[in-house]
């Protein structure tokens, strides 16, 4: 069975880190893009962080750029949302979704052409 499975969000209080993973089970990262989504209270679906896995090229919304960080393991079996100096906005329900990377990562994802979605993880950050 294909599927993206997130783990690792939590409460927290301002200031604090959290470590975000994303596995994928049925197929391999390689290859692919990945797109970290995150759904904030009464908010639409934002673009967190986009990432290659292929080449390790990273992008960041504004307001994450320099506290969050997309990485994988060696092996590129599950990649990771590094998340330091937390703030209660970025509380949320974060997800990873996968896509098959076609062309030079050079921007923040779209969810259009994310083949693969996980169900999210939740993060709430205290003040």
């Amino acid at each position: 069975q294909v599927q993206l499975v997130e783990s690792g969000g939590g409460t927290v209080q301002r200031g604090g880190s959290l470590r975000l993973s994303c596995a994928a089970s049925g197929f391999t990262l390689g290859g692919h893009v990945i797109g970290w989504f995150r759904r904030a209270p009464g908010k639409p679906r934002e673009a967190v962080a986009s990432f290659s896995v292929r080449d390790g090229t990273s992008f960041y919304a504004g307001d994450v750029q320099g506290r969050f960080i997309a990485c994988s393991t060696i092996a590129k079996d599950t990649v990771y949302l590094l998340m330091n100096n937390l703030k209660p906005e970025d509380t949320g329900l974060y997800y990873c979704a996968a896509g098959p990377q076609v062309s030079t990562l050079i921007a923040l994802l779209s969810p259009i052409g994310l083949d693969y979605w996980g169900k999210g993880t939740s993060v709430t950050v205290s003040s």
